[in-house]
């Protein structure tokens, strides 16, 4: 007798955002450490303190991690120190309330773990030019580039800048970048700042220009700088690194466009930014611009940058902090229509400024999001430019249920043992899983050979799947973990067969639970069960028993 698969497709009012299910888009938020602002509020001046700085970041992670977040930009450089233990600067003073402390972990080190754990990335963001104000360069003493370096450094409105004519602040720069790539497993380098500061015009880089200017006009020249400082950084990093991303949050006009005036606050002319270039030239992988303006103070500047990204990745950063802005509150709608925007437009994904207001909720932000635009995972895309060779596909795939619970395993493919490799699972109530579908992403980022799950509701899909990626984000042909016994066959109704006089039905979960057995009607019987997979028995009078698979989909209420 033939095992009959059962697929109930009544249909259902489709209430999610259609946009909620994207496979591939950088969902991105800063974490500041500077200050503290987003973390860490403890200090680490003892194994409690310690403690409770891991627990703090932890919970922010999970956050993230709930609302299907796939990148974290971490303030690893901050004004002239670090977050880990450097060869060339000195810890920052908010990790233990006091400069150049070591705060008796590595924070960076823990921070990529955590987030590798939840299969999000980390981004080491730099602040590269400013070196400190007046207080923070007399903390770090001895141990400032000011200090060591004077030669490189310009004071310039009670704070100290790197200056980016003299070619050691390339090197410099660079070399910190590529310490971090060397010593740590991140995900990307992310530059900010990386331009002349406010009031560019007056800074006073006279000495540097008659030194190192060629005959270029002094704007050309500054631009040029920041160019050459770009470039070396991705060069380097590229060199220990070819996988890692580089990126940079410019000022988020670029200039003035055909249809609105930048207000004279423009990347290009205002501090002397190119990232046009940057991307054109090849010497990055993305930006996060700095879109922190609503109205037509953000839209004609972001379709400016979608039309100017040479496919590369543009990622527009959004300002949640405004949300909370006594001068300036705005609406949640806001934000709401910054992110339609973004995806209807064809831009590469939204990057939060900064995470306090996503732990907050903000206004509803945080619920907003996974409510309408965050309600699946989302990966981030691949860097075909960079590699677009995929990896090969997993191999013997076994896979096993069990109270509300599925267990897998599988091997990796003999051409792929040399590659680093990760793995994304895929499960369907559908079969062949549809691994393009957002939808049905379960884990993003997997390191080990097999996988567990297990739902709270028992909820447990039937089909599964599981592809390679590498570091590139490069994604394998699926392998089809389970797929429907040869002797099944797939029938698509709106209610259950009417079962015959004196049968008995039984309903299972999908591990042979036994939940309850009726001889009621089949509308009645569907009135009892919830969208998922359950086994059904027809217990037949003499003895013999007829099996179902049953996989209930969304149903009008």
């Amino acid at each position: 007798m033939h095992k009959n698969i059962i697929i109930l497709s009544l249909l259902a009012i489709f209430t999610l955002n259609i946009h909620a299910s994207v496979k591939y888009e950088v969902r991105a938020s800063w974490i500041t450490t500077i200050g503290g602002l987003d973390w860490p509020s403890n200090k680490a001046t003892s194994a409690y303190g310690i403690k409770r700085q891991k627990e703090e970041l932890c919970r922010q992670l999970d956050m993230l991690k709930q609302a299907n977040f796939n990148t974290v930009l971490f303030q690893t450089r901050l004004r002239g120190d670090v977050i880990y233990p450097s060869a060339y600067e000195t810890f920052a003073e908010s990790l233990t309330g006091k400069t150049g402390r070591n705060p008796g972990y590595d924070p960076l080190k823990f921070a990529i773990e955590e987030c590798h754990k939840r299969g999000m990335e980390l981004h080491a963001w730099i602040v590269c030019i400013p070196a400190g104000n007046d207080r923070q360069v007399r903390l770090l003493g001895k141990k400032s580039v000011v200090r060591k370096k004077p030669e490189m450094c310009i004071h310039f409105n009670k704070a100290w800048y790197l200056d980016p004519g003299n070619p050691e602040t390339a090197e410099y720069l660079a070399t910190i970048a590529k310490e971090i790539t060397m010593n740590y497993d991140i995900d990307g380098i992310h530059l900010d700042y990386i331009r002349y500061p406010e009031n560019g015009e007056k800074f006073p880089d006279t000495k540097t220009f008659r030194k190192y200017g060629k005959g270029k006009n002094l704007s050309q020249w500054r631009r040029d700088n920041i160019t050459s400082i770009v470039k070396k950084i991705y060069n380097d990093v590229k060199a220990v690194k070819p996988w890692v991303k580089i990126s940079s949050s410019p000022v988020g006009k670029y200039n003035d466009t055909r249809r609105y005036s930048s207000k004279g606050w423009n990347a290009f002319n205002a501090v002397y930014q190119d990232p046009k270039l940057w991307l054109e030239s090849g010497i990055h992988d993305a930006v996060f611009p700095m879109m922190y303006f609503r109205d037509n103070q953000f839209y004609p500047f972001a379709l400016d940058w979608e039309e100017n990204k040479h496919g590369r990745w543009v990622v527009p950063g959004l300002g949640i902090y405004f949300l909370k802005q006594k001068a300036h509150e705005w609406d949640i709608n806001e934000i709401m229509r910054q992110i339609y925007f973004t995806r209807r437009n064809g831009l590469d994904g939204q990057a939060f400024f900064r995470n306090e207001f996503l732990m907050k909720n903000t206004r509803g932000l945080t619920d907003s999001l996974v409510n309408h635009f965050y309600t699946y995972p989302a990966a981030v895309p691949p860097m075909v430019w960079q590699d677009s060779i995929a990896p090969e596909q997993p191999i013997n795939g076994v896979i096993s249920f069990s109270n509300d619970s599925v267990n897998m395993n599988w091997g990796k493919a003999d051409s792929s043992k040399s590659e680093e490799v990760s793995y994304r699972i895929y499960a369907s109530d559908f079969y062949p899983v549809d691994t393009n579908d957002g939808k049905n992403i379960i884990c993003l980022k997997h390191k080990s050979n097999s996988f567990h799950y297990s739902s709270k509701d028992g909820k447990i899909k039937r089909f599964w799947a599981i592809t390679a990626t590498d570091r590139y984000g490069n994604e394998s042909s699926p392998l089809e973990i389970n797929r429907p016994a040869d002797n099944e066959r797939i029938i698509s109704v709106n209610k259950l067969p009417e079962a015959p006089e004196g049968r008995i039905i039984v309903v299972n979960d999908i591990t042979g639970m036994e939940l309850f057995r009726t001889k009621s009607a089949s509308d009645e019987l569907i009135k009892k069960l919830q969208k998922g997979v359950y086994s059904i028995q027809y217990l037949l009078p003499d003895g013999k028993q007829e099996n179902i698979t049953l996989i209930m989909s969304e149903r009008d209420q």
